[in-house]
């Protein structure tokens, strides 16, 4: 079955069964587009994905005071990784919003829930907006000048996964740019917890750049292939997209000496060879 061929009434806006995945992008309440917001007061129920991202500082009750609707659902790790039954039977028979910060596609979690959302014939409208993939031009660096994106997550004691380094090498020895995506830690449950079915959850957690390069820096030492020494380039990023973002350039051992502030922050290590506009940026955010 051809899942990319639209349903009878996808095209349809004014559809009365939908599940629209909607984009808040990366600043607050008020990125969300005007046609989102018109989406999400037409819907009978309205989720907020709270798991692969969030807008600092904002809450599902602020959220819902400003888009002018009763309730936003928080759609956590369980609800959206189990399938997101509820959600989607909903959507059978109502317009229903599910709401994520940057843009509702650039997590596999995401395009799961668009292909089950089509194999139960709900259609699906998806409406984009700006995330850390297109964001991170801020920087200066040329997009099409970025490999393959890597996730860096956080280490446990028996466990500290390190292939994202072998990505970072790739794409080095490619001359192109690696965007890092630092760990997020929300409603977490240590082992204990989870064993005993006991439903508590341990503050929420964000990787710093810091800590990413500290990461970095040990396999590193480690492997010594010439990833991240000290001296390479790299640039640290902080709420991209907010009035407060932070942008840094310069040698690994500089940036992972600095205090980036609040949460979310993200890492690029930038190719060895660098077009001159590049470099630019560089010493300008140094």
């Amino acid at each position: 079955r051809n899942f990319l061929v639209p349903c009878r009434d996808s095209r349809d806006s004014s559809a009365a069964m939908v599940l629209w995945m909607i984009g808040l992008g990366l600043g607050d309440e008020g990125d969300i587009s005007v046609k989102g917001l018109k989406a999400v007061q037409r819907s009978a129920y309205v989720y907020l994905e709270a798991y692969t991202s969030i807008l600092p500082g904002l809450d599902r009750e602020t959220l819902a005071a400003a888009y002018g609707v009763s309730e936003i659902i928080e759609a956590d790790r369980e609800l959206v990784e189990s399938g997101c039954e509820e959600m989607l039977d909903r959507a059978k028979d109502n317009e229903v919003s599910f709401l994520v910060v940057g843009d509702p596609l650039c997590a596999t979690t995401h395009t799961d829930l668009w292909l089950r959302a089509r194999q139960k014939d709900i259609a699906v409208q998806v409406l984009h907006n700006a995330s850390v993939m297109n964001a991170v031009a801020s920087c200066g660096l040329q997009l099409y000048r970025f490999g393959e994106t890597v996730s860096i997550p956080y280490w446990l004691d028996d466990w500290r996964p390190d292939s994202w380094y072998d990505k970072i090498m790739k794409n080095k020895k490619a001359g192109l740019h690696t965007l890092c995506l630092l760990d997020i830690k929300v409603k977490e449950q240590t082992v204990e917890n989870l064993m005993r079915g006991r439903k508590i959850y341990e503050p929420p957690r964000f990787m710093t750049v810091k800590q990413a390069l500290d990461q970095l820096c040990k396999v590193e030492e480690d492997r010594q292939e010439g990833v991240a020494p000290p001296d390479a380039c790299c640039f640290g990023l902080a709420r991209l997209g907010r009035e407060d973002q932070v942008i840094r350039a310069g040698p690994v051992h500089k940036i992972a000496e600095l205090d980036f502030g609040g949460p979310l922050h993200s890492l690029v290590i930038c190719a060895e060879e660098l077009h001159e506009l590049e470099q630019e940026f560089v010493d300008f955010y140094a």
